[in-house]
C-alpha cells in the first residue's frame, strides 16, 4: 500500500502544477544535434521529472513551448540518447534561449535569464576550483614525504576556503537570488561545538541543532522544492532529528511549517503530500496520530483539493481506520460471544493489563504466533496481572475450526470470543463501525496492549517488544 500512496500523492502534485494557466513559457535550444528528441526535465526530490519534449530539426534547433508557466526550479535539458544533460535555472523569466555543444557543455550559454548569469558564473568558478582540489587531493594521497603531504594539504585547505568564501559571498550579497537559496539548502546545518558533559548539555546541543537546521531556508518560497537538495533535508529532519520527540511536538512543528507555506502554493502542496505519505503508514508506534492530525487539520477541511476523488478516498479511509485506536486513547469496547455462547465485553475483563488479539485459525502466521503468545503469558505475563481477550477475526462460519484451534493450542483459559451474525447485522443496521475499523485489523494477528483503564499502551509490536514494555511499565509503577 505504501508504494501506491507515494505514487498517487506525488503524481497529483505534478498534475496540479502543470494545470496552472499563465502567460506560458518558451525555451529555444540550439545544439550540435541534427535529429532526435530532447527532453525538458526538472528535479523533484531525488528524481528527474519530464516536463516537455521536442524534436530536434536538421539545423539543430528545438523549441519547448506551452501556455502554462513553469514553476521555478532547477531544470535540465537531456539530449538525444539520454546520456548527456545540462542544468539551468527557471525563475521569473520564462522565455530563454540555450546554446549548447555536448562536446563542451561547460561552455553552455543561457540568455534571457538573470538567474542563469549568476548560476553560470558559479558553475565556472566551481569547475575551476574543483579541478584544483581534485589535483591537490590526488597529490596528497601520492605524497612520499611529510613535507609534500603538508604542502598539498595546505593548498587544499586554502582553495577550499576560497570556494567556501565565494559561496558565502553569494549568500550574503545576493540573498534573494535563487542561487543563494540553493546554496543555503546545500550546506550542512550548524552543529554545536560545545562538548556535552551533562544530560542538559546534550539536550542543549540537540535544541541548538534543531533550531538552526533550517537556517537560510524559507518555507515561503516555492523554488526550492524543484531541486535535489530540499527533499533529502526534509527526510533527515523528520526521520532523524524529530523521531524521538513526542507526537504533539512533531504536530506543532508541522503546523508551523504549513502556516509559513500557506502563501507558497507549490511548497504547501509538496509539504502536505510528503507528510501525508510519510505518516500514513508510520515507521514508529504512535506516529499514526500525526497522520490523523493531518487529515483533521487539512484534508478534511478541503485544503488538498488537488487530490483526485480516488486519492482523497484512500486518505480518508485510512484516517478513519486509525482514529479510534491511537496510542494513549481508550480502546473501543467490544461485546462479543465466548465459546459457551455468553456475551463477553472487553471492558468487563478486569486486569492490570489486557492483551487484545485478533487472529484467524487458518492463518499461517497466527499458527506460529498464538502459541508464542501463550508461552509469554504462562511464563511471565499472567503473574504480572495480564489477561488475554482473543477475538476471531473472521466470520462465524469458521467457528468449528476456531474451537478446534483453541483446544489444540491449549488456550482455553484465555477469553476467547467471536462476533455473532446478529451483532454484525446490528452494526450494518445502525451504521456502526466494525471491529476491523475500530482496531485497524488488516493483517493477522493484530495485537494491542491495554492498561487497567483500557487505554492503549502499545499496538502491533513484536512479542519481545511487548514483554520489554511491560517490564518498564511495571517497574515504573512500583517506583
Amino acid at each position: 500500500m505504501r508504494k501506491s500512496i507515494i505514487l498517487l500523492l506525488l503524481n497529483c502534485t505534478y498534475v496540479f502544477t502543470n494545470a496552472q494557466t499563465t502567460q506560458g513559457y518558451q525555451i529555444n535550444l540550439q545544439s550540435n544535434y541534427k535529429s532526435g528528441i530532447v527532453y525538458l526535465t526538472y528535479y523533484m526530490g531525488k528524481n528527474f521529472m519530464v516536463q516537455d519534449s521536442a524534436a530536434v530539426s536538421n539545423n539543430g534547433k528545438a523549441i519547448f513551448k506551452s501556455p502554462n508557466k513553469l514553476v521555478a526550479g532547477i531544470y535540465s535539458i537531456i539530449f538525444p540518447g539520454k546520456r548527456l544533460s545540462t542544468d539551468f535555472l527557471i525563475d521569473k523569466e520564462q522565455s530563454i534561449s540555450i546554446v549548447a555543444d555536448t562536446n563542451k557543455l561547460d561552455k553552455t550559454v543561457v540568455s534571457g535569464s538573470e538567474a542563469n548569469i549568476l548560476f553560470r558564473e558559479y558553475q565556472a568558478f566551481v569547475n575551476t576550483k574543483g579541478k584544483i582540489l581534485q589535483t591537490e587531493k590526488k597529490a596528497f594521497n601520492e605524497s612520499k614525504t611529510k613535507v609534500d603531504s603538508l604542502k598539498h594539504e595546505a593548498i587544499y585547505k586554502k582553495e577550499s576556503a576560497v570556494l567556501n568564501d565565494y559561496r558565502e559571498n553569494i549568500v550574503k550579497n545576493k540573498s534573494t537570488s535563487f542561487l543563494a537559496i540553493l546554496l543555503n539548502a546545500m550546506r550542512e546545518p550548524a552543529y554545536p561545538t560545545h562538548v556535552p558533559v551533562t544530560r542538559q548539555d546534550t539536550i542543549d546541543n540537540f535544541n541548538f541543532y534543531k533550531t538552526h537546521y533550517w537556517d537560510g531556508i524559507t518555507f515561503m518560497d516555492d523554488r526550492i522544492i524543484r531541486s535535489p537538495f530540499f527533499l533529502p533535508k526534509l527526510e533527515t529532519y523528520y526521520r532523524d532529528v524529530m523521531k524521538g520527540l513526542p507526537t504533539d511536538s512533531v504536530v506543532r512543528d508541522i503546523d508551523y511549517k504549513m502556516l509559513l507555506a500557506r502563501n507558497a502554493p507549490e511548497m504547501y502542496k509538496f509539504l502536505l503530500n510528503w507528510l501525508t505519505d510519510e505518516y500514513i503508514n508510520p515507521k514508529y508506534m504512535g506516529q499514526d496520530a500525526i497522520f490523523v492530525h493531518l487529515y483533521n487539520q487539512y484534508h478534511s477541511k478541503g485544503l488538498s483539493k488537488w487530490l483526485t476523488k480516488y486519492q482523497d478516498s484512500i486518505v480518508t479511509r485510512r484516517a478513519y481506520m486509525l482514529m479510534s485506536n491511537l496510542v494513549g486513547e481508550n480502546a473501543a469496547n467490544i461485546d462479543f460471544v465466548d465459546t459457551a455462547g455468553n456475551q463477553k465485553t472487553l471492558y468487563d475483563l478486569k486486569s492490570d493489563y489486557t492483551l487484545v488479539v485478533f487472529y484467524d485459525p487458518n492463518c499461517g502466521h497466527c499458527k506460529e504466533e498464538i502459541p508464542r503468545i501463550d508461552s509469554f503469558y504462562r511464563a511471565s505475563w499472567q503473574k504480572k496481572g495480564l489477561k488475554i481477550y482473543a477475538a476471531l477475526s473472521e466470520s462465524e462460519k469458521l467457528k468449528a475450526e476456531w474451537l478446534s484451534f483453541i483446544k489444540a493450542k491449549h488456550i482455553e483459559d484465555w477469553t476467547n470470543v467471536y462476533q455473532s451474525k446478529e451483532s454484525i447485522a446490528d452494526d450494518i443496521k445502525f451504521n456502526r463501525p466494525s471491529f476491523r475499523q475500530l482496531y485497524d485489523v488488516v493483517v493477522t494477528p493484530t495485537i494491542y496492549l491495554l492498561d487497567k483503564d483500557k487505554r492503549i499502551i502499545a499496538k502491533k509490536l513484536t512479542l519481545e517488544q511487548i514483554n520489554d514494555l511491560l517490564l518498564v511499565k511495571i517497574k515504573r509503577n512500583q517506583n
